[in-house]
């Protein structure tokens, strides 16, 4: 859980205070959408090219709670 407390960060002044990834403005929501909608990591790689698979791989853990 460390890790996703690192790369998953809560700004209020910041995408509405929804959680974020390393303080980018790229919400773990949009990830999380990006793989429901049927894309791949690697797809979502591509179209994300801040992010990388850890960030990935913490967006699915976090969703799990």
């Amino acid at each position: 859980m460390t890790t996703v407390l690192r790369r998953i960060t809560i700004d209020p002044e910041q995408c509405g205070g929804r959680p974020c990834i390393r303080g980018m403005r790229i919400r773990v929501s949009d990830v999380l959408d990006l793989f429901a909608a049927g894309l791949s990591a690697q797809q979502i790689l591509s179209e994300m090219p801040d992010l990388d698979a850890d960030d990935l791989q913490v967006c699915l853990t976090f969703a799990n709670g």
